[in-house]
């Protein structure tokens, strides 16, 4: 649901891990760096990071940091349509791996917050989720304004765009086409694609696609199987037919990224 660590004395930090959580790392102090699926970031002082639901991620090195790491379900912050599009407002938390480091102006807040957060978990006082709820929005308001601050333009996607991107990637073995996806949401194919070219200037089977290949890559990386294994995860039934979807987008093959890539 929702949980919050510092930087010392947590191992597993350093181990690869994958939560279907959306995680913040933030750096008090010192310098760390942490890879999140293929990449490598630095953070150090007053800098915060943002990790999408599903994303690999470890540290790989700390030098006297000190910070929190904050990790929260859909189910639990998203109670309304404003919630869901907080979460993904100017790119925070964002689908397509485009993580980024973010200097916080106002890191007195930031860090009073998670401290607070921090004791709410530990001592559960009356309605203490709903406290840490707001919380967590201020928080995520004051990445924004930062964000804001360095020049960043205003991008706030579409609950419905959203909610398209957690069906598709939560249901990658079924292999729904967009019709299918269409109809769960609750709409028509059209106005994916419309949402789809707004938000990304691709139609969406094209971020469909995408989205496909961000798994793969991720399974062929961080998991130890075989890529006909990785294939009928994804809702390929023909692994040759997975292999061929793979090199067209990356143009590599499954066998050869697994090669180069593999932790």
């Amino acid at each position: 649901m929702v949980h919050i660590r510092t930087f010392e004395n947590e191992e597993a930090l350093f181990t690869p891990q994958r939560l279907l959580k959306y995680v913040l790392i933030w750096c008090e102090s010192g310098h760390l760096s942490i890879v999140i699926d293929e990449k490598v970031f630095e953070l150090k002082s007053y800098e915060a990071l943002t990790i999408t639901s599903g994303q690999y991620h470890y540290f790989k090195k700390l030098e006297n940091a000190k910070g929190f790491v904050l990790d929260f379900t859909l189910d639990f912050f998203c109670k309304k349509e404003h919630d869901i599009e907080l979460i993904f407002e100017n790119g925070l938390f964002c689908h397509f791996d485009m993580n980024e480091i973010i200097s916080i102006d106002n890191h007195l807040l930031l860090n009073e917050q998670l401290k607070i957060i921090q004791e709410e978990l530990r001592s559960k006082p009356y309605q203490y989720l709903t406290s840490i709820h707001s919380r967590i929005e201020l928080v995520l308001i004051e990445i924004n304004r930062s964000k804001l601050k360095r020049g960043d333009e205003i991008w706030k996607p579409d609950a419905l765009f959203l909610k398209f991107l957690e069906l598709v990637r939560n249901n990658f073995d079924k292999n729904y086409q967009l019709k299918k996806i269409a109809e769960k949401l609750n709409t028509t194919e059209l106005i994916l694609n419309e949402q789809s070219k707004l938000h990304t200037g691709r139609t969406a089977q094209k971020v469909i696609s995408g989205l496909i290949v961000s798994e793969a890559k991720r399974l062929l990386q961080y998991e130890n199987l075989s890529i006909k294994e990785i294939a009928f995860r994804l809702g390929f039934k023909d692994p040759y037919y997975f292999s061929n979807f793979f090199k067209k987008h990356t143009d590599l093959s499954p066998k050869a990224y697994k090669r180069d890539n593999v932790i």
